[in-house]
């Protein structure tokens, strides 16, 4: 089960480089759903201040190998101001909506939003890695590390190999699988908020080679078309667009996720956004086509419920119970990683992050 978030990977400092700052307990607490036994959510946690989110989201944000290029009193004044303007914004409303209209009634499974859903803050922290990546050749943070990256892209590729030779996931993580990479090449690929673009390279080392990855932020494009030219992977193809209100006119067999979902649910309207981010995947991806999804916010279990609601939202039977009646699938849950390390809290066994994988139907 995934619960607690992870900072981005860090990097070896130069010598005289001010220490990064460590994510704030109350932001750490909020954001985790901390290990939620099976999917039951971070029931008991508090909930983070107006104030002690601002501070969180300043904190964590998105820092090249070469730190931040921002003053940090300067860098807290524009975090506040940015979540105060969205407060106040009539794109996110601050009272009831739809979706959440009593804050005793929300999931306790549900995430606090924060800085961390807004475009601004991520055009801006783009903006920071792009000039530190001109100034110094520096990619920026691999989000959850590159070992679960690598995990990600090694286990989609054996996913893909089950499905080819006509067969189920076979339920463990084993990376020995042989398949033509010919076949693979017959699977396009979009990665959704792929920000500098390093999934896809590693997808490409196992064999893919028609990719493609979207972000809102026009500087992570940007970044990821340099980094992909820099890397050898100049044939990957980046374009600017948001998944929520996608102009890709095109379907694919595999979508992936790194983070992109977490950052959907951190919006101050996030509930309502992440329904709206699985209508705009279930266009995306063929009839029997995967999304893989990874995150550090929800448990395997939350996400396959996530799913299923999802389903019976699109049916008009959101409200009937289990048993009830049969509610035609949209994405079938097939598999998820299971080698990730874990740790034990409060007598439940869970890791830091999920990997998921779902089928169109």
């Amino acid at each position: 089960m995934a619960g607690i978030r992870l900072t981005p990977e860090e990097p070896e400092l130069p010598q005289g480089t001010p220490p990064r700052p460590q994510l704030p307990p109350a932001f750490a607490g909020a954001a985790g759903a901390a290990l939620a036994g099976s999917g039951s959510g971070g029931g008991g946690l508090e909930m983070a201040s107006d104030d002690e989110r601002s501070v969180a989201a300043d904190s964590w944000s998105v820092r090249s190998e070469y730190g931040s290029t921002l003053d940090d009193d300067q860098r807290y004044a524009d975090a506040a101001e940015v979540l105060a303007a969205a407060a106040a914004s009539a794109n996110f409303p601050s009272g009831a909506s739809d979706c959440c209209s009593d804050k005793d009634d929300q999931d306790p499974s549900e995430v606090e939003g924060s800085m961390l859903g807004l475009q601004s803050y991520w055009d801006a922290s783009y903006s920071e890695d792009l000039a530190n990546f001109q100034e110094h050749g520096h990619a920026g943070e691999i989000w959850f590390g590159a070992d679960v990256m690598d995990t990600m892209a090694i286990w989609t590729k054996k996913l893909c190999t089950d499905i080819i030779n006509g067969g189920t996931p076979s339920g463990n993580d084993s990376i020995n699988c042989e398949v033509d990479e010919k076949q693979l090449s017959n699977y396009p690929v979009l990665d959704v908020g792929t920000g500098n673009g390093l999934l896809l390279q590693a997808l490409a080392k196992q064999g893919f080679s028609n990719l493609t990855g979207t972000d809102y932020s026009e500087g992570a494009i940007e970044l990821a078309k340099n980094l992909a030219a820099r890397d050898g992977f100049s044939s990957i193809n980046f374009l600017v667009d948001d998944i929520l209100e996608t102009k890709l006119d095109r379907k694919f067999k595999i979508v992936t996720d790194k983070g992109t979902l977490d950052a959907i649910g951190l919006h101050p309207d996030g509930r309502i956004k992440r329904v709206m981010y699985w209508e705009s995947v279930s266009n995306l991806v063929e009839p029997g086509g995967i999304v893989v999804v990874t995150s550090c916010n929800h448990t395997k279990d939350e996400l396959v419920q996530e799913v299923e609601d999802f389903s019976k939202t699109k049916s008009g039977k959101e409200h009937l119970d289990e048993g009830e009646g049969n509610v035609p699938q949209i994405f079938r849950y097939i598999d998820h990683v299971r080698t990730y390390p874990t740790i034990m809290f409060g007598g439940v066994e869970g890791s830091q992050v999920c990997t998921v994988a779902f089928q169109r139907v």
